[in-house]
């Protein structure tokens, strides 16, 4: 039987992920292998990840493992990839998406956003600081760095009132006990990916090991979603470091994407939605909206701010 190495971080979520991978590859008649490691974004946690100041801050290293023929494949949660990827390396699969909105938790059970109360709202995401500057403006955003458990220790300690994470997570490390509100995706909208873990190798990997791996663990629907979000993505050159969204459904062969850029403060948004059938088309088609509308000027003035 041929073992697969896979690449993936060391947090208790990511092996999660990885063994997930791992049980389609069995059924495929493969067995695997977890190779597990600590990333720069798992390392540096004094900073957030707008500051960091590198694109890659959870894929670098091991997609020079892939490189490097150490690992066969890596798995990484499809809302941390960059926009673009490096040209020896490829996607080869996305799993069935989860849930995709976020949710609020707390310790106090009916703990919920709203416009009259200030709290203290603990993420590390540009984007879900961004949403809350705009729908919850006298909320006070507190850096939250590190994995679920760790956040979740910052939140008993008393470091927030509430937080707000990806539902996916919650639920895979059986953390849905301390949900209080789930966020509608109208609203707040997901970062592009969030619900699948993707599945990433070097064009060198054997073509028939490619297709069996992508057979076992791709989800077509939920490819064809993220490839018109991550179009979009890759169109406005977003990432982890800027408040830029997109999400995507399908129903029978059309795709609603929904896409936008708000600046930091959530006082401006640019927004557009549109459906169609090809979903890079799609992707494209909203990120030149989103440029004739402004969003060039607005990403290049979020980046200067936070090069500040």
């Amino acid at each position: 039987m041929r073992k697969i190495k896979i690449g993936t971080r060391s947090s208790a979520l990511a092996i999660w992920q990885a063994n997930y991978i791992g049980a389609y590859l069995q059924k495929a008649g493969l067995g695997y292998e977890l190779i597990a490691i600590s990333t720069k974004g798992d390392q540096i946690l004094d900073r957030s990840l707008s500051k960091i100041g590198s694109k890659g801050v959870f894929t670098e290293e091991l997609e020079q493992m892939l490189r490097n023929g150490e690992i066969d494949i890596a798995q990484h949660s499809a809302k941390d990839l960059p926009s673009t990827l490096p040209e020896d390396l490829q996607l080869i699969a996305f799993t069935e998406r989860e849930k995709s909105h976020d949710v609020v938790l707390s310790l106090h059970p009916n703990f919920k956003l709203n416009t009259e109360q200030a709290c203290r709202i603990g993420t590390s995401s540009t984007r879900r600081r961004a949403f809350l500057g705009h729908y919850f403006p006298q909320s006070k955003p507190v850096e939250m760095r590190g994995n679920l458990q760790t956040r979740l220790e910052k939140l008993k300690n008393g470091d927030c009132d509430a937080m707000i994470l990806a539902y996916a997570g919650v639920f895979r490390m059986d953390m849905s006990d301390f949900i209080t509100e789930h966020l509608p995706l109208d609203q707040f909208i997901p970062a592009v990916g969030q619900g699948s873990v993707a599945i990433q190798c070097a064009k060198t990997l054997s073509s028939d090991l490619q297709n069996i791996i992508r057979s076992a663990c791709n989800h077509e629907s939920t490819e064809t979603c993220i490839l018109a979000e991550r179009e979009l993505l890759s169109k406005l050159d977003g990432g982890c470091s800027v408040p830029v969204y997109g999400y995507a459904q399908i129903e029978k062969d059309i795709v609603n994407l929904t896409g936008g850029v708000l600046s930091l403060d959530g006082q401006q948004k640019i927004e557009f939605s549109l459906a169609g059938k090809n979903p890079i088309e799609l992707g494209q088609k909203i990120a030149n909206n989103l440029i004739d509308a402004g969003a060039a000027d607005l990403l290049k003035e979020i980046r200067r701010q936070i090069a500040l």
